[in-house]
């Protein structure tokens, strides 16, 4: 069975791509949230990347011709930017620290 072809991969990328929209649709309104708000978003963005992290590793690790293809498109896509799959993680989360020091500084 191909990677892509089991029920719990794709109810996974269908789920982490929903939860990821809401939030980035949510995220809109950052500034108008209160102290509270802020956090539990930075909180939620924290858990959305480590799960989006944990399903690329999947891929990566996956032997099936179409997760190491989708992998490598990935690659490719981001290499456009130049910047590899392992900086946009970081970059996201050097972003959420700044976020989170900023939050300290509020009152």
């Amino acid at each position: 069975m191909g990677f892509f072809d089991s029920e719990i991969v794709q109810q996974e990328a269908k789920q982490l791509f929903e939860d990821y929209q809401a939030l980035i649709k949510l995220g809109n309104s950052y500034g108008k949230f209160d102290r509270d708000g802020k956090k539990l978003f930075i909180e939620q963005m924290e858990t959305m990347m480590e799960r989006y992290r944990i399903f690329m590793k999947r891929f990566e690790l996956s032997e099936d011709f179409m997760a190491q293809m989708t992998v490598e498109q990935l690659k490719t896509q981001l290499g456009q930017f130049g910047v590899t799959p392992q900086q946009m993680f970081d970059q996201m989360h050097v972003t959420l620290e700044r976020m989170k020091a900023e939050l300290e500084k509020q009152p």
